[in-house]
């Protein structure tokens, strides 16, 4: 799964960004959902450079992504046989299990938690580096190659505008454009025996698929759930205020706010015919949507826009990822158009 051929994949670039890892440096790398910022998750430094990077409090767990012949046992104990059926079904692709931390993982890469997030990417270049690094053997923690809370990246050059000289990157491996665009789905596994599978983060794969492999519902999540990446209330958001308006009301806010001389950078599904500072029509289908989403928000973030004026995504299974992440970017906007209405 990738805009990237296999035949395409630069193996120099490859061994020399495994090399970096193993030496506990930071590496950004390609991979199916966004692209990572990479590090060693057996090397405690290393990882806590991901945390200073980023700006990421300590407390939030980010996910080891490890090759496809890997040993999970390594990672994890009291492993759930549906983990089996969920790996058999899913990886390599956009899937992170949550499972109880092997005793010999540092607790860093769960932000302190008793539990470990794993995933096995599909990209091909992440899977080329997962071979390489540690010859197969290594697990590499990777949230996303952003600034904390920030819109997550989806293609090198992303990486490179997040992060500009400062010194923290030694490697960005080239992959093309993320093919899925938003972060994998996270299903909590380890407490199955009492709370079953548990969504933590809706993403690509649905849980009405994850029901259909494991013939159980998927819970929600209760208080005692396990923290997990990209789930805090504000995240995934530009610098840019945004709002999201329904497809109906569109067009009229747009109007009622140029009025008032205020620059509206608009994300639309719904053609529009009204005057804007600048725009992008998003696709009508899902997965395509989800695809361009990140990209669309980092472009409307440079326009020097008042407003990101979103229109709201349509309901439904397939597009619970997407409405996760968007409620999530336009959380610490709340209420700023109405401010702006109320100039007009």
């Amino acid at each position: 799964m990738s805009d990237l051929d296999v035949s395409g994949i630069d193996r120099l670039a490859i061994a020399r960004a495994a090399r970096l890892l193993e030496a506990g440096k930071l590496v950004a790398f390609p991979s199916e959902t966004v692209y990572g910022l990479g590090a060693d998750a057996e090397n405690p430094q290393a990882v806590a450079d991901i945390y200073a990077a980023k700006g990421r409090p300590a407390d939030h767990p980010v996910i080891v992504h490890v090759a496809p012949q890997a040993d999970i046992a390594y990672w994890a104990r009291d492993i759930p046989q549906a983990a089996h059926q969920l790996m058999a079904a899913f990886w390599p692709g956009p899937l992170t299990l949550i499972l109880l931390r092997a005793a010999g993982i540092d607790p860093i890469v769960s932000g302190g938690q008793e539990s470990v997030g794993l995933r096995c990417p599909s990209h091909p270049v992440a899977q080329a580096l997962l071979r390489e690094f540690k010859g197969g053997k290594g697990g590499i923690a990777g949230p996303s190659a952003n600034k904390f809370g920030h819109v997550s990246p989806t293609t090198a050059q992303h990486v490179r505008d997040e992060f500009g000289d400062d010194g923290w990157i030694d490697e960005i491996l080239e992959g093309g454009q993320s093919e899925v665009g938003i972060e994998s789905t996270i299903i909590d596994l380890s407490r199955y025996a009492s709370h079953g599978p548990v969504l933590l983060r809706p993403g690509h794969i649905s849980a009405a698929q994850i029901e259909a492999v494991l013939g159980v519902t998927v819970q929600m999540p209760d208080a005692a759930a396990p923290r997990a990446s990209g789930t805090l209330d504000a995240h995934y958001a530009p610098h840019t205020p945004m709002a999201m308006v329904a497809g109906a009301e569109i067009a009229s806010v747009a109007v009622r706010l140029g009025k008032a001389g205020k620059k509206m950078a608009i994300m639309h599904i719904t053609p529009l015919a009204c005057a804007s500072h600048a725009s992008i029509a998003l696709p009508s289908e899902a997965a395509a949507y989800a695809h361009d989403l990140y990209a669309s928000l980092r472009a409307m973030d440079q326009v020097g826009a008042d407003l990101i004026l979103l229109e709201a995504a349509p309901a439904g299974a397939a597009w619970q990822g997407i409405n996760d992440r968007l409620r999530r970017a336009c959380h610490d906007s709340a209420g700023v158009l109405e401010r702006l209405l109320a100039t007009a």
